[in-house]
């Protein structure tokens, strides 16, 4: 399985670019975005649109094939994507430190 992660301290957020590019190939989460800051100055790119609070699924083709394409084009203002391929029976979970996120295997905790 394919998953999009944020390699650098600040945040995940795509490009308009990248945007505009899954818009094109039918994400319905890039189209409402990109609706929603047509007449803004600023693009956020964090899929955080009305009616859809959760921003991007990072296992989205739409994303994954944006990011396979434009490389670091596909990056927002303060990110660096990146695609990392996990296995796919593995449960995973995104650790973020400052931005800069990473894939972990779940786990069990007690205590």
């Amino acid at each position: 399985m394919k998953v999009v992660i944020n390699r650098c301290f600040g945040g995940f957020s795509i490009s308009k670019e990248a945007a505009e590019l899954m818009a094109e190939m039918g994400c319905e989460r890039a189209k409402k975005e990109l609706q929603e800051t047509k007449d803004s100055e600023q693009f956020y790119g964090y899929g955080i649109v009305e009616g859809m609070p959760d921003g991007y699924d990072r296992t989205s083709k739409y994303l994954v094939a944006a990011v396979e394409k434009l490389g670091n084009k596909a990056s927002g203002k303060l990110a660096n994507l990146k695609v990392v391929e996990i296995p796919d029976d593995v449960e995973y979970e995104i650790d973020d430190y400052d931005g800069s996120e990473s894939i972990h295997e779940k786990h069990r905790i007690w205590g």
